[in-house]
């Protein structure tokens, strides 16, 4: 008896370990789906953007149009003037001072289809400097032809 006594008495240790295999089994399964899966993802979608019929905001002041052509020349028209071909310098001067007399001035950046769009990103940063706040891009609607 004092066999079976000292068998209950010797208790088995409790393990602190957590069993990780699971989880194990549960990640190889989950990395062999995303593996089957990872090449079929597209990284593009074609997409038929919709159509409006909406009216172009209308602004209660003439707007500063700094235009650039095909061959990269800028061009500033003003308050519905003619264009006057300038500069980078020259811009940024015109523009810094038109903006400092009126910072409310709306001014957009006209590029021509076919002018190298670093360009027209040059135009941009040369208007960043000149401490516009707003840059608006003009594009025509594609059922317009440009005359």
């Amino acid at each position: 008896m004092s066999a079976i006594t000292s068998r209950r008495h010797r208790k088995r240790k409790l393990k602190a370990e957590i069993n990780v295999v699971p989880y194990i089994d549960v990640m190889l399964v989950l990395l062999i789906i995303f593996m089957v899966t990872a090449p079929l993802l597209n990284l593009g979608v074609d997409i038929e953007l919709p159509r409006s019929n909406a009216k172009s905001m209308q602004e209660k002041k003439d707007p500063v149009i700094v235009s650039v052509d095909a061959a990269g020349n800028y061009f500033l028209t003003v308050e519905a003037g003619s264009n006057e071909a300038l500069t980078p310098g020259e811009l940024e001067a015109r523009i810094g001072a038109i903006v400092r007399q009126n910072p409310q001035v709306p001014v957009f950046v006209a590029g021509d289809g076919t002018a190298n769009y670093q360009k027209v990103m040059d135009a941009m940063v040369l208007l960043q400097r000149a401490e516009v706040e707003r840059v608006g891009l003009m594009s025509q609607p594609s059922g317009e032809g440009a005359e």
